[in-house]
């Protein structure tokens, strides 16, 4: 009797261990997270508040610090939920739908499944415009799904069984670069994902044609660094970029010129 049960509590541990998610591994959406925490699950949540341009920081940390806070608090107001700066279900679950407007890598890799599925013919862009709308409708009332335009829990649920479809692909080309800064001719300070240039002025940012390098991509530019493309611009169309150079002289010197770009994810 007693190996009996030491066997089954043994099995026990097994299932637990294997079967259920460690606090590294869990989701976004399993768990609260608040100030002070530092894992994978607050990166994860920084870019889902970069796409929705309530994140004016030029990267992911993963440190849910003031900065991830006060964003967690603009997004619950737009939301209409409780604005405390606390991530939980709620917030989590809400942060996780994608919808028009919204733009980035989660963007992008939504496109992705679409083609896939071959609902949607547009290009990758990182950006949920029409197109992408029109090609989740049709995608919903395909799979008898509530056809409401909106990539929720149950899209995405069906959409990703055809995950390894939507991975991105490294990509290399050649383009024409320029630099600016943030209080240049017509510039606002302010990208379109909502990066804030005139706080955060050591961000490594570009601006970019995101039918070329979609929005929010990171990327490694030749003589620049690591970035992340998290601007447009009237005059950047096709292979050129504008890479964010915090002063105007280091803007200047870096003139004009043909630089090789690595797309990483």
């Amino acid at each position: 009797m007693k190996r009996l049960i030491v066997m089954i509590l043994t099995a026990s541990v097994f299932i637990l261990g294997v079967c259920l998610p460690t606090e590294g591994e869990a989701a976004v959406g399993n768990r609260t997270l608040s100030s002070g925490m530092s894992n994978n699950d607050v990166k994860e949540l920084q870019e889902l508040l970069m796409t929705k341009g309530v994140f004016p920081y030029h990267e992911e940390t993963g440190y849910y610090g003031p900065i991830t806070k006060a964003s967690v608090k603009k997004f619950q107001a737009k939301s209409g939920l409780k604005a405390d700066g606390i991530a939980g279900t709620q917030t989590n679950k809400k942060i996780q739908v994608l919808r028009s407007g919204d733009m980035g890598r989660p963007v992008a890799k939504l496109q992705r499944l679409l083609k896939s599925w071959a609902v949607y013919t547009g290009t990758i862009d990182g950006i949920y415009g029409k197109g992408t709308k029109q090609a989740v409708l049709a995608f919903q009332k395909q799979q008898g799904l509530a056809a409401d335009g909106i990539a929720g829990a149950r899209t995405f649920s069906t959409l990703q069984t055809k995950a390894s479809a939507a991975e991105s692909p490294v990509k290399e080309l050649t383009v024409a670069s320029t630099a600016y800064t943030a209080s240049c001719s017509g510039c606002s300070g302010t990208t379109r994902m909502g990066v804030d240039l005139k706080t955060y002025d050591d961000a490594k940012l570009i601006a970019v044609d995101p039918n070329v390098i979609p929005l929010g991509s990171i990327v490694e530019v030749e003589g620049y660094g690591r970035a992340i493309a998290a601007d447009t611009g009237g005059a950047i169309k096709g292979n050129r970029i504008d890479v964010f150079i915090a002063k105007e002289n280091d803007a200047l010197t870096w003139g004009r010129k043909q630089v090789k770009v690595k797309i990483i994810k």
